[in-house]
């Protein structure tokens, strides 16, 4: 709740000042505050305010940060094709600018959609994919992807 007070002053000064991609962030951490929370739906709507400022100043990376949190969100409220949606234009984004770490978060999180979905080929394939990545920018994170795929496949 400190946070959210904090990125609230943030946003005041970034708009005050005229730095859109600074509203843009206070919005998208105010949104990860709230879904720390646990209230995806308000968390909804900062990303969704970020996501119209990354598109307005042309910040693609922040665009794909903005879609993949919004997918983050849809699946913490139970709606996992909502979140592969979103994930799935994260996907695009990240891809098109060369943002390996985003590629493989998309891939992990819309495979994660799309074991919620019964969907475990897909979600296999896409958590492969993603485990490659991982693998091959050697993120922290590979491991734990790594597991949770050969439970999938066993």
């Amino acid at each position: 709740r400190k946070a959210i007070e904090y990125y609230e002053q943030r946003l005041v000064i970034a708009r005050e000042i005229g730095d859109r991609r600074g509203e843009g962030n206070a919005l998208g951490n105010r949104g990860h505050a709230y879904a720390d929370l646990g209230d995806a739906r308000k968390a909804i709507v900062y990303h969704e305010q970020r996501l119209v400022i990354a598109r307005e100043i042309g910040d693609r990376r922040g665009e794909g940060n903005a879609l993949g949190n919004l997918g983050l969100a849809y699946a913490d409220l139970g709606d996992a094709r909502k979140a592969i949606e979103y994930h799935d234009q994260q996907l695009v984004i990240t891809r098109e600018i060369g943002d390996r770490r985003g590629e493989g978060n998309a891939l992990w999180n819309s495979a994660l959609a799309y074991k919620a979905l019964g969907n475990l080929p897909e979600a296999i394939a896409r958590a492969t994919a993603a485990l490659a990545i991982y693998e091959a920018i050697e993120d922290p994170f590979a491991p734990q992807v790594r597991a949770k795929l050969a439970t999938w496949q066993a």
